[in-house]
């Protein structure tokens, strides 16, 4: 049986660049923010790590040379995570030949501004929304077969407050989602929205909700590289409570170079590069 770790205890790299820079990061089960200037290695520390772990997030086996990580509990050999980056392109520009699931995704998102890498995510995303509410839609009727009404509105809970936190950010704008469908849609002025016609900071905003939602309030770590540059700085302000209010249990692991993303409270949870370098 896959015994899932809670958090990355410590993250090890033995040369960042060519035989150059050890890092030693000790972390925090929580919130983990890294800094630095341009070109110092905050994206390459957040890459080397993910490279090294299987799709299904099993370690150490898969662990590329010279990466090493500590998890609580020890024992643990599997990680629940994900990668959410900033870059925005157009799919035009990115597709190979071996792109496949990409080209199924374009296709369907044909008409729609041509597609971008943000829409690919949502696209997938979809997909994971519906399973999620299945899997809590099965939690919830047996609870209510049970007698557990409690239980069973508790576990409704989850997908109400992420609705509700959409409509919280999106009030500006006059979007709100629809609550009666499946799948993510929006209104606005009465014409209805796919997510793919939303803007870029909408988008992101999106993603970086549903990526967490998804995971169903399971442990989780989640690396997000500058992940403020399409938000609003309202927005970058209210990124980390948002996420944690959603799954009491992510780990976040992010790199910026926004203050706004450490403004309501998160300073303390700031490691400069050169801190943990040696």
């Amino acid at each position: 049986m896959q015994k899932f770790a809670d958090y990355i205890k410590k993250i090890e790299i033995e040369s960042l660049w060519s035989g150059m820079k050890h890092i030693v990061w000790n972390l925090n089960p929580k919130v983990n923010i890294l800094s630095g200037v341009n070109g110092v290695g905050k994206s390459t520390i957040l890459n080397k790590v993910v490279k090294g772990l299987s799709a299904g997030g099993e370690f150490p086996s898969h662990m590329l040379k010279g990466v090493r990580i500590e998890v609580e509990p020890a024992d643990a050999r599997w990680i629940r995570y994900d990668l959410i980056r900033s870059l925005d392109s157009n799919l035009t520009t990115v597709l190979t030949d071996g792109d496949s699931s990409m080209r199924q995704a374009l296709t369907a998102l044909s008409g729609i501004a041509g597609g971008s890498l943000l829409d690919i995510q949502l696209y997938h995303l979809q997909r994971k929304y519906l399973d999620y509410q299945v899997n809590v839609g099965n939690r919830i009727i047996e609870q209510l077969q049970a007698g557990n009404m409690d239980a069973a509105q508790q576990l409704s809970q989850r997908k109400k407050r992420f609705q509700d936190m959409l409509d919280e950010l999106f009030a500006e704008t006059g979007k709100r989602i629809v609550r009666t469908e499946n799948e993510i849609r929006f209104t606005q002025i009465g014409e209805q929205l796919m997510p793919y016609q939303l803007s870029s900071g909408e988008k992101q905003m999106l993603i970086i909700l549903l990526t967490v939602l998804v995971e169903d309030n399971q442990p989780y770590v989640l690396f997000m590289d500058e992940p403020e540059v399409s938000l609003h700085i309202e927005w970058q302000k209210r990124l980390i409570d948002l996420i944690c209010e959603l799954n009491p249990h992510v780990q976040i692991i992010l790199t910026t170079h926004s203050p706004a993303v450490v403004m309501n409270g998160w300073m303390e949870s700031v490691t400069e590069v050169s801190d943990i370098t040696v």
